[in-house]
């Protein structure tokens, strides 16, 4: 693929498929390309900005067998292995938005050091993550809680889950609803990606 439009109504309709194989294969041939090229477009910016090599994975979706993806993403992170047991960045589609996030989920060790990070920083992270960002502790979730709503409390009680809860998992990021007109301009897109990725780094930076 030699030119990325960024993302349109078909891209996010890919979503309503019905079936689990005629899902994959729209999200193959739909969207799996433009991820691939957000991937290797996006990986040598935040290589910069992490101080490390950077390595793209789009989702694969292969432990799926019945039921059909209702997201899709790549993920960066610092090994070329995986990114599953990494803090790592990640630009993704639901049916209704385009997501930009920084996320350790569930199988990560790193959960312990950023819910230390999270539970002794609660007040600084409140004031500085932008309001229009969002957190999520599910990223099966695709409405997650504004930034402007969640208070140091709150954060000290994700923490908490973080830590004692074996499948908790916690993003924060910025979602870009369908509809905006940034999703059509490929470098306004890739620009507003990079920029959320360096708001987001104190936070991937504080999860080691």
């Amino acid at each position: 693929m030699t030119t990325f439009n960024g993302f349109n109504a078909q891209d996010f309709d890919v979503f309503h498929v019905p079936g689990l194989e005629p899902r994959m294969e729209a999200i193959i041939h739909q969207v799996r390309p433009k991820l691939e090229f957000l991937g290797e477009t996006l990986a040598p910016y935040l290589s910069a900005i992490c101080g490390e090599e950077m390595y793209p994975h789009v989702a694969k979706h292969a432990r799926r067998t019945v039921n059909p993806p209702i997201d899709t993403w790549v993920a960066l992170a610092s090994s070329k292995r995986g990114y599953k047991a990494l803090p790592h960045f990640e630009v993704g589609l639901f049916s209704t938005h385009l997501f930009i996030i920084f996320a350790v989920i569930y199988e990560s060790p790193n959960k312990l050091v950023f819910a230390d990070f999270l539970d002794k920083h609660a007040a600084k992270v409140k004031a500085t993550v932008p309001d229009h960002f969002f957190w999520s502790m599910d990223h099966f979730n695709p409405v997650g809680t504004p930034q402007a709503e969640v208070t140091p409390a709150e954060l000290k009680k994700m923490a908490e889950r973080l830590k004692n809860v074996k499948k908790a998992e916690v993003m924060c990021g910025l979602r870009i609803e369908r509809d905006d007109p940034v999703l059509l301009d490929s470098d306004k897109l890739i620009a507003k990606i990079e920029e959320t990725f360096t708001t987001l780094l104190p936070l991937y930076k504080a999860s080691f």
